[in-house]
């Protein structure tokens, strides 16, 4: 079940990037902070239609800021398609992604330990590195 949240704490982390507070954003990262897991942008915005006029692109730029900022972050799963989960400082999001091959839910392995960076050749400079493991997760076993 999508839950909303009231809380002003969304404000709050908007104002500390000294960036506009708008309402758009406070209300797309209210509602993100009070998820449980990742959701695509479909799932957001069907979600927020429901007390809101928040169309699809307002929506898009409104993710793209927040991932930006540092407020959000992105995850690509197995299918390609953008997942977005609360979490100040995750840009980098330096931990694994686990997404279940049935329900496609991605949850955020904050624990699991990470193998070592990987050496590139000569020349090369990495960026970023995505971990995705996949299989069932428990409701679906």
């Amino acid at each position: 079940m999508l839950t909303t949240s009231s809380t002003p704490q969304a404000e709050s982390l908007i104002r500390n990037t000294n960036a506009r507070v708008t309402k758009t954003r406070v209300k797309v990262l209210d509602f993100l902070m009070a998820q449980s897991r990742s959701l695509t942008h479909h799932e957001i915005q069907q979600a927020l239609s429901q007390d809101s006029d928040i169309d699809s692109v307002t929506l898009y730029r409104v993710l793209e800021w927040l991932t930006e900022n540092e407020l959000v972050h992105r995850i690509a799963g197995a299918d390609q398609v953008w997942r977005f989960s609360a979490g100040a400082g995750h840009q980098a999001h330096e931990h694994a992604h686990f997404q279940c091959t049935k329900c496609a839910n991605v949850t955020c392995f904050n624990e699991v330990k990470l193998p070592p960076p990987v050496l590139l050749p000569e020349g090369f400079s990495g960026g970023e590195v995505d971990y995705l493991i996949k299989g069932l997760c428990p409701r679906c076993k």
